[in-house]
């Protein structure tokens, strides 16, 4: 563990970061952004910038490495000059990244090989497939917790060592280097000194051992990856290495790293077994802290490590729908139904119920707890008295059930009833979907004050790793309600939220035939 301001004999850790603050960089799927949090994990000031994404073909889905640190350099530099707090009144950086996402790149020269292979691009379904239908599904789920499928970054790996010409032969002689998008990041923001990852997003590779929390040498064998292209595991609050003075000119410590969904986990200060938050971002994902013990689901979840804070690791048991917040974006980009997303809300208010229509997202195939590689989109139930305000609400909808699905999957695996779900992502700001999500789950629905959740995420470990947060109560302290939605409730309420559900679940099993 990195040495803190006690260790250094800084008794005071608030004195002796007077004026200080903490800058996190959340690397998201569709932007990139800095942030500054203060020491009560508010936001000071913040920038952002867009993330182009490529097609190259049905199901396909890459990303431009160098434009993600690009924009990373542009919003690290924009937040500074906006705020006026600058490089040497920041205590320490923390990452957040979209996860299971990989790059693969030269190891002297830097440059990726090929484009970044997103996490939600589907051209390794088949070969995925194959590992099951091999029998080794069961294998690889023991060792790391994943279902195999292509979403994880194992098979992307490998399919660009066995399609990049002289890949392999490069990989083998220990000249290329895989990691997820906080590697990326921190080998470029330190100079190329860093190789590194944290246990979160390794338990994302399907290449990582939850049990021995290393990488495994049998999942490498059976992806044939060689062991050189992986970088060096450590905590999530731990030592990374300084930005280079080229960035920033003080260079300060990267001392937090976690994967989005699990910075998010942190952020909403989830450390009791039991506590479950749900993000809904481009997708939604939903973690139960389930602490020691590494829930086996037979429920279509994924068993990964939560929280790797303080020499110990907590699990949880997780739930991934691809499709959430992509929907929306659809809408407006795809369908031109929607000027802006935010929109929906109101649009989808001016409906009295759903007239019988649904949505099934599954552009890329079904998630938890479904895991169907094969089930495509669906819209059902249109009637000559559907219009653009039906299929919108239908859209809006979409995120609620799906979120139910894993919900009750969760509480299946766990044995456990939740009482309330906490959620946080841009959907949480939506009044319908937050009231929906409500009414069809039958418990309230909480949202955080604020929407960078994975952000505070991140700085908290990176505050953590240097004094600047003493310790997990201090955290708890600074928590600060935000919106609180009651379910409907009574015999006409049971009653329509029992029609909604089997109306959605039929439109599900069209979606996978």
């Amino acid at each position: 563990m990195p040495l803190t301001l006690k260790d250094l004999g800084l008794a005071d850790p608030a004195y002796a970061f007077g004026g200080s603050y903490i800058m996190s960089l959340d690397a998201g799927t569709t932007s990139v952004r800095a942030v500054i949090f203060d020491e009560f994990g508010g936001v000071v000031a913040q920038a952002s910038r867009p993330l182009t994404m490529y097609y190259p073909e049905p199901g396909w889905v890459e990303q431009d490495p160098t434009e993600i640190l690009a924009s990373m350099i542009s919003a690290i530099v924009e937040v500074q000059f906006r705020s006026g707090i600058h490089s040497d009144s920041i205590a320490a950086v923390g990452i957040s990244n979209q996860r299971e996402t990989c790059v693969v790149w030269d190891r002297e020269s830097g440059q990726p090989v090929y484009n970044a292979i997103g996490w939600q691009c589907r051209r390794t379904a088949r070969e995925a497939q194959r590992l099951i239908d091999e029998g080794l599904g069961d294998t690889i789920r023991e060792r790391c917790g994943l279902t195999p499928d292509a979403y994880f970054s194992a098979t992307k790996i490998a399919w660009i060592l066995d399609n990049v010409s002289g890949a392999r032969e490069l990989a083998e002689a220990g000249k290329l280097v895989f990691g997820t998008i906080d590697t990326w990041l921190i080998y470029n923001l330190t100079g190329g000194t860093v190789v590194a990852t944290d246990y979160t997003n390794a338990s994302r590779t399907m290449l990582f051992n939850i049990h021995t929390l290393d990488w495994d040498d049998e999942l490498l064998r059976i992806f044939d990856i060689p062991r050189a292209m992986m970088p060096e595991l450590k905590w999530s609050a731990d030592d990374y290495g300084c930005v280079s003075a080229e960035i920033m000119t003080h260079t300060p410590p990267i001392a937090g790293v976690a994967g989005d969904q699990q910075a998010s986990l942190f952020g909403h200060c989830c450390f009791n077994p039991g506590d479950t938050k749900n993000t809904y971002g481009t997708g939604c994902f939903m973690l139960m802290n389930t602490g020691d013990a590494v829930v086996d689901s037979h429920e279509g979840l994924l068993a990964t490590v939560g929280i790797a804070e303080g020499g110990r690791v907590s699990y949880a048991l997780e739930g991934s729908i691809f499709h959430a917040g992509s929907v929306m974006q659809w809408l407006r980009d795809g369908l031109g139904i929607l000027g802006d997303v935010t929109d929906s809300s109101a649009i989808a208010k001016s409906q009295l119920d759903n007239r019988g229509c649904y949505l099934v997202p599954a552009f890329s195939g079904l998630g938890a707890p479904w895991w169907d590689s094969d089930a495509r989109g669906i819209i059902c139930g249109l009637t000559a008295a559907a219009d653009r305000s039906t299929i919108v609400r239908a859209a809006c909808e979409s995120l609620a059930y799906q979120t139910y699905d894993v919900l009750r999957a969760m509480e299946r695996d766990s044995g456990r009833t939740l009482e309330a779900l906490s959620v946080d992502g841009g959907a949480s700001r939506n009044e319908f979907i937050m009231q929906f999500q409500a009414d069809i789950l039958g418990i309230p629905v909480i949202s955080t004050e604020s929407v960078e959740t994975t952000a505070l995420g991140a700085a908290y470990l990176a505050g953590l790793s240097v004094g600047y947060w003493e310790d997990r109560d201090e955290l708890l302290s600074n928590r600060t309600g935000g919106g609180r939605y009651e379910p409907l409730t009574g015999p006409e309420a049971e009653a329509r939220r029992e029609r909604n559900l089997a109306g959605w679940h039929d439109a599900v099993a069209r979606a996978r035939r």
